[in-house]
């Protein structure tokens, strides 16, 4: 029997650059549900969704115990490969990391090599090391995106980029992220790295498929879509309170005149 996260890597090959493999990011049990049943193949949980959704803030405000039972409640709601995005992981073990992904269902992971006190990037050999312990650990049984934050917080430049991408693909990612990367940056990126490559879809920017047609194999969406959701909450609250309110003081239809 195929595993999830055969299916889940097996989706990342054989593409064609009209047709990347777009990945959802659902952030419960009721988001996930809708994603799989439009017919996404896979999805990706966002670490800023999820965190919102349980009260707390992105960027490693959120227990683990509480995220990975997040990510196992997104797991069983539905069928398809789900991969969990575990910020830097916690500060948790790598052995520890690939026990607790396995065990919440997870078929893959997404590891950002920002440091783990926000303030930086992770030096990349070390990074590069912690993601071959996961592999090491793991096995086939995850597909490891690395993600590279050089662009968020670091050299905006390609070869930063690039040379961390590799070091990250030798050590066993099977995809490597550069969250932020400029649209027009990516084919140098994907020539470069020499693994599949993860972008960002954001509001006003390229296409799923124009990223993919520029060498995005993978195009996931952060926490822009629970953002969207939320707003869109948010718009319905004050809907209800404004007609709410409009009923309540409401002046009195016309009365008989009684004289």
């Amino acid at each position: 029997m195929t595993t999830p996260a055969a299916r889940l890597r097996a989706l990342h090959h054989g593409r064609t650059p009209d047709d990347p493999l777009v990945l959802p990011g659902p952030w419960d049990a009721v988001s996930a549900r809708a994603f799989e049943e439009a017919g996404f193949p896979a999805l990706a949980t966002p670490s800023a969704g999820v965190s919102a959704t349980l009260g707390y803030e992105d960027g490693g405000g959120t227990p683990p115990d509480e995220m990975f039972a997040a990510v196992a409640r997104i797991v069983r709601s539905v069928d398809v490969p789900v991969s969990a995005d575990i910020e830097t992981g916690y500060g948790l073990p790598p052995a520890e990391i690939v026990e607790r992904l396995l065990e919440a269902g997870a078929a893959g992971c997404n590891l950002e090599d920002s440091a783990p006190d926000g303030t930086g990037l992770e030096d990349a050999c070390r990074q590069a090391d912690r993601l071959a312990a996961v592999r090491e650990a793991a096995g086939d049984a995850l597909v490891i995106n690395a993600r590279v934050d050089t662009f968020l917080r670091g050299d905006r430049g390609p070869d930063e980029a690039i040379a961390r991408g590799r070091l990250y693909a030798a050590a066993g990612a099977d995809c490597v992220y550069p969250i932020l990367a400029p649209p027009r940056l990516l084919p140098e990126l994907a020539a470069g790295i020499g693994c599949p490559l993860n972008a960002l879809a954001v509001p006003d920017g390229p296409s799923p498929r124009e990223l993919g047609e520029l060498g995005a194999t993978r195009v996931t969406f952060g926490g822009g879509l629970h953002a969207r959701a939320a707003a869109a909450v948010r718009d319905l609250a004050r809907s209800l309170r404004t007609d709410q309110l409009s009923r309540t003081t409401a002046p009195e239809g016309p009365t008989a005149d009684k004289t």
